[in-house]
Order: structure tokens, then sequence, then C-alpha cells
């Protein structure tokens, strides 16, 4: 194979698009599919703050070095999970890669924050870890977005994973996620933007990147996703990708294209009315939100296990640390890097 831009022996193939690219070309490839997907769905404006979720895998990793490279203002959030081993190394990775750019990062200890780790919460409330796991990331995210005042939560969604999980919601015709499935969910009151500018994007093209890059990041896989259905929708869908190059794109662009805007306004002549949680404040239909009710259901079963002190109340406000100490972003901002052609 050579090259589809200067003729030179190829170290990447796109399938999907007929297409590789040598290792230089490959990496303008990328960022310039980033670039436009920014631009394509307005995600992003030159001036935002802009936390990046960073887990410390491959995607994460990525898209935080693309963001930074193409100028914006960046500043990383990592959670810790308490996963054991697996949390540790992902937060070293996490460290290593903001502290060799010199780039803000926030750390947010579920441990430290809410005295329970994910495996923990996960038992004391006998749901599955990557349910709870799921909910109380998007909390935090959201709040550390809100009251550090950024312009955007961004996230490593890549298309195997938003391919797969709109594969999973059609197939159960779970229309009040379906409607969330856009690359960009705007903000609302007390609700930070967020935006998946890796999301047309395969594991595969990142993965690639991130090796051409020589970026540090964890290379496992969370123990808990073991088992989970989204890696069986992954692997139909990768047989389909593989007699049909293209299958993944297509069928997450025609839905955006064809079937959000349908739903969209659907919703928004029946849209809930959002109240703030009674115990946080946060948005929630109810009257108390999703998080607190979780929380405060693990609170209980915990005091009676001994876990935690009897007289103690769960607190939704997070815990931040900030690395460096007290530097909270918007003085790691390189020069914008020139968008690459083709």
């Amino acid at each position: 194979m050579k090259c589809a831009v200067c003729g030179r022996k190829a170290a990447v193939e796109v399938r999907r698009q007929g297409r590789a690219f040598c290792p230089e070309h490959y990496l303008e490839w990328f960022e310039h599919q980033v670039a436009r997907a920014i631009r394509r769905h307005r995600m992003l404006e030159k001036d935002d703050r802009v936390l990046v979720a960073v887990s410390g895998g491959k995607d994460s990793i990525a898209l935080w070095e693309v963001l930074r490279r193409l100028g914006y203002d960046t500043t990383g959030l990592h959670i810790q999970l308490g996963i054991d081993d697996y949390s540790k190394r992902a937060l070293e990775a996490t460290r290593r890669f903001a502290e060799e750019r010199g780039l803000p990062l926030i750390v947010v200890d579920l441990k430290e924050a809410y005295r329970l780790s994910i495996p923990e919460l996960a038992e004391l409330t006998r749901r599955r870890a990557c349910s709870v796991c799921g909910l109380t990331k998007r909390y935090v995210m959201n709040r550390v977005a809100v009251e550090e005042g950024f312009d955007a939560v961004a996230t490593g969604h890549n298309l195997d994973d938003e391919a797969s999980v709109l594969l999973g919601n059609v197939l159960h015709w779970q229309t009040d996620a379906l409607v969330r499935q856009g690359p960009v969910l705007p903000a609302k009151e007390k609700l930070a933007k967020r935006v998946k500018p890796l999301y047309l994007l395969t594991e595969r093209e990142i993965l690639a990147y991130t090796l051409l890059r020589r970026l540090p990041y964890q290379h496992e896989e969370c123990p808990f996703a073991v088992g989970a259905k989204s890696l069986l929708y992954k692997e139909a869908l990768n047989k389909l990708e593989t007699a049909m190059p293209g299958t993944k794109q297509t069928f997450l662009e025609q839905y955006l294209k064809k079937i959000e805007p349908v739903l969209q306004k659907g919703l928004s002549a029946e849209e809930v009315a959002l109240k703030e949680c009674e115990r946080c404040g946060y948005p929630t239909t109810g009257e108390v939100c999703a998080f607190c009710k979780t929380w405060d259901h693990a609170y209980r079963w915990a005091k009676r296990k001994g876990q935690i002190p009897g007289e103690l109340r769960f607190e939704a406000e997070p815990r931040l640390t900030f690395i460096p100490e007290g530097k909270r972003g918007g003085d790691a901002r390189p020069a914008p890097a020139q968008e690459p052609a083709g």
C-alpha cells in the first residue's frame, strides 16, 4: 500500500475510506478529522475553556492531545474509581501525560470524596458496576464543569462506542436515550455542554494515532467491562464492518441525519420540565436526582455494615485536587496549530 498523499509506503490503512497513509500524513489526516467534526457540529469556539474527561485510556488521551494541538484551552478531569491497580495505573498514565505537556489536571478520588469506591458502591446498591460508574462520572463531570466555569466537557467516545450504543438503543427502542445520541448536547441551566470530537473515528484509528504520537496511556480494559452487552454489539458491528467497510459510519451518520431530527421534534413537543434536586440543587426530573438517590442508598447500607460512621451524611459536592497544586487552567494553552489539509 502507498500513502494517498505522498505515495510513500503506507503505515495505516483506513478501509472505510479506501485510503492509506504514511505516519506523517496519517497524523495530519486524523487531526483534520477532529477539527472538521468540531467545526461541522459547532462543538467548540476557539476561546472556550474545555474540560477533557480523561480516564487514562487511549481515546481520552488522544482527544486531549488533539485538542491541545488544535490550540484549545484544556484542563483534564480524572476520576479515581478505586478499582484496585487498574485505577492506579490509569491515574499514572494521565498524570504523566499532563506533566510532560505542562497541562492542568483535576482529580476527583471517589473514595476520598465520598468514602466509597465504585466496587463498593455497586455491591451496596446491588447494581452493575458499569451502571453506577456511568451515573457517578456523568454527575461529577457536569458539576466540576459548571462550578469551575468551563464552557464544555469533551469526552473520548469513538465511532465503535457510538455505533454500538445506537444499536443497543434501537434494538430496545430506548427513545429517551436515542435523542441524546448526537455528538453535541447543548448547555442548559446547571448542565454543561457535552461534546464528542472523536465520534467518527474508530478504536483502531485512535490506537494508531496514540502509538504514532507515542502517548502514554492505560493499556488495560476495565475489569468490569467483561460480559457487557456493548461488547456483543461491537462484535456484531465488527463482522458487518469487515464484510462491508464503512457500515458503522453509515449507520451512525444516517441516524443523525434522518432519525434524530424527527425524535428531537417529538421531544420538544413533550419535553419534561427539569427541576432542582432537593439534595444537591442540580437538574432532575424528580424530587431527588438519581445520583443522590444512589449514594444515599449506599450510605444507608454502608452504615449498617459499619463501613462508614453512623452519623455521617452523604454530601454530593466532590472534593477536587488540582495538579499542579492550585493550577486551574487557562495558562497552558499552546499556539493554535495549522489545520492540516486533505
